[in-house]
């Protein structure tokens, strides 16, 4: 059985994700990189409370089958751009080069949809320049996934997502509109696992519509 790493797993899409690891049997081990403990316990489930900043105490152990990436932020929670890059770029880019120097042989990253390196929008920039940096690490596999706006039960209220979960989430009854609808964090997760045992190319991005097929929804 596959051993599972994963940074990321106190939010909206690590809580799932880990949910989903530690009930997949192909999994045999969950090992968790956070700054403060998830609170689950499991017989599958290590956890390694961490100073995402201190690399040199934690990058030995980055060791196992599957990086899954689920790290991010925003800019009010973080305080400032500066503070949300270093968590959503440096801490996942160092994690990933972690990964790929101790041979794990496959990488999966939450991105969003609309990343891209070019881009004049900050947040769209930062996940296209993390991208495009982790596309050339030596891994094996490589598997990105761009979803949408993100549905879910968050600790902190966000009043601008909840209006716009009430204006798309009609978009699925619309033909050729429904890959905008909102995401369950639940599906994107079910599309993480899945995404770690597709064969192909080393790079794959799955985006919008993609990521509901993968899914399986």
């Amino acid at each position: 059985m596959k051993t599972a790493l994963v940074i990321g797993a106190t939010g909206l899409i690590g809580k799932q994700l880990v949910t989903h690891l530690l009930s997949d049997t192909r999994f045999g081990s969950v090992v968790v990189f956070v700054r403060r403990s998830t609170g689950v316990s499991h017989p599958k489930l290590q956890e390694h409370l961490i100073d995402f900043d201190a690399a040199a105490s934690w990058k030995d152990r980055v060791r196992g089958d599957v990086l899954f990436s689920a790290l991010g932020t925003t800019i009010r929670k973080a305080g400032s751009p500066e503070e949300q890059y270093k968590i959503d770029y440096t801490y996942q880019y160092n994690f990933a080069l972690a990964a790929a120097d101790n041979g794990v042989p496959t990488y999966v990253l939450v991105s969003s949809a609309g990343a891209k390196a070019s881009s004049r929008i900050f947040y769209s920039r930062m996940k296209g320049e993390l991208e495009e940096a982790v596309k050339k690490l030596p891994f094996r596999s490589i598997r990105i996934i761009q979803p949408g706006l993100l549905a879910g039960e968050r600790e902190e209220v966000r009043l601008g997502e909840k209006v716009a979960y009430g204006l798309t989430s009609v978009l699925k009854f619309i033909p050729g509109l429904d890959a905008y609808r909102p995401y369950q964090d639940s599906v994107v997760a079910r599309a993480l696992v899945h995404a770690a045992f597709t064969e192909g190319e080393k790079v794959k991005t799955y985006t919008l519509r993609d990521v509901f097929l993968l899914a399986g929804v």
